[in-house]
């Protein structure tokens, strides 16, 4: 049973991690305040490696970039960049990568007593109940978005 529109939510670009390179910079570690900021924080020579930082599992974590606009009240808005681990076991309310019918889709698991449905996170999109017609996989769990503000 193919999708209608209206269930085709994201499209979604994929990357593969690269621990090779290190991405390291100036990182403070004690929180930042909305107010006047402290003069101390003038002398921080900690760096973070976003690679090591954010990602567990190297062999088994992907960058997927998402265009659409269905999970918009998770925080995940068109061309974020998504972390995403493929070990992790897909659980209730997590949001999961999922390929269903031929393309992939971003969306939080819900599972109910009558089945699997594939949630969307914006009023305008409908949910997706995963019958054994489809052809579906979970692809892997969604750790971190990486966002443009």
């Amino acid at each position: 049973m193919p999708l209608d529109r209206k269930h085709k939510a994201q499209k979604l670009t994929f990357f593969k991690s690269d621990l090779q390179s290190e991405l390291k910079i100036p990182y403070v570690s004690q929180g930042v305040s909305a107010g006047f900021p402290s003069p101390a924080l003038d002398f921080l020579e900690t760096t973070i490696d976003l690679n090591k930082a954010l990602i567990e599992d190297p062999e088994t974590t992907f960058y997927i970039k998402a265009e659409g606009h269905s999970m918009i009240d998770a925080g995940i808005n068109d061309k974020d960049i998504l972390i995403v681990d493929r070990s992790l076991e897909p659980a209730d309310k997590k949001i999961a990568i999922c390929f269903i019918d031929g393309e992939f889709t971003v969306k939080r698991l819900k599972l109910e007593k009558d089945g699997l449905y594939l949630m969307p996170e914006n009023q305008a999109y409908k949910p997706i109940k995963i019958s054994e017609e489809n052809n579906f996989m979970i692809w892997g769990i969604v750790t971190y978005v990486i966002k443009k503000i």
